[in-house]
């Protein structure tokens, strides 16, 4: 999906091709960042969102990536994952010298296990020898509603948040005023108000990193 300031966000999926076998050994690596580099002027961000799993994919994301950051869930199978990525990322490095880590995002969280969140940012900073700044300080909750809603609706959060604000009151659908919205969850607004402060903090994080590199 890319995103460019002042104009509507392009969510045309773009083919890709990631050859497993060719004469340069770097072909699979760098398929996303061939099929960027025509584009990417256009754009003030792109991002690339891989599914889980697939790691071809992963180490293509990864090698056309100036930054990359990385959600993960608080249990421990899901932090085991977490040693690939990272072997992921410093096997590009030779193609891209430029990528940078941003952090990691603990998602699915509950908002008052306090202290498994606790743990887990402990875990995942000795995973990466860093302090707990590695991971970010905003989360994002489980809502299992939602992400119900979002799948059978085919929405963002945001987009499911926006319906919902813009549906009938309580009090409208108890005086048989109008009828309730289907698959329409109140915890879609919290996910969206997670995910935005999740943003602010990828712009705060990148911004730091560029003043720093603009004084050097």
């Amino acid at each position: 999906m890319t995103y460019s300031t002042g104009a509507q966000p392009s969510t045309r999926p773009l083919p890709v091709s990631l050859p497993r076998r060719t004469r340069d050994p770097y072909g699979a690596k760098l398929a996303v960042a061939h099929l960027l580099e025509p584009i990417a002027g256009d754009y003030d961000m792109i991002l690339i969102d891989c599914p889980p799993g697939d790691e071809t994919l992963q180490t293509a994301a990864v090698a056309a990536a100036r930054w990359a950051l990385v959600p993960v869930k608080s249990h421990k199978s899901s932090r085991k994952g977490l040693g690939a990525v990272a072997a992921r990322l410093d096997a590009v490095l030779g193609v891209n010298p430029t990528l940078d880590f941003l952090g990691v995002v603990l998602v699915d969280v509950g908002t008052s296990a306090h202290v498994v969140q606790r743990e887990a940012r402990e875990h995942i900073a000795e995973l990466f020898n860093a302090d707990n700044n590695v991971v970010f300080t905003a989360t994002v909750r489980h809502s299992e509603a939602t992400a119900q809603a979002t799948r059978e609706r085919g929405l963002l959060v945001h987009e499911l948040d926006a319906q919902v604000r813009k549906g009938p009151k309580w009090y409208e659908i108890r005086r048989g005023d109008a009828q309730a919205q289907a698959l329409a969850p109140r915890t879609a607004s919290s996910v969206a108000d997670d995910l935005q402060a999740i943003t602010q903090e990828v712009v705060a994080r990148i911004t730091a990193v560029e003043n720093q590199e603009s004084l050097a």
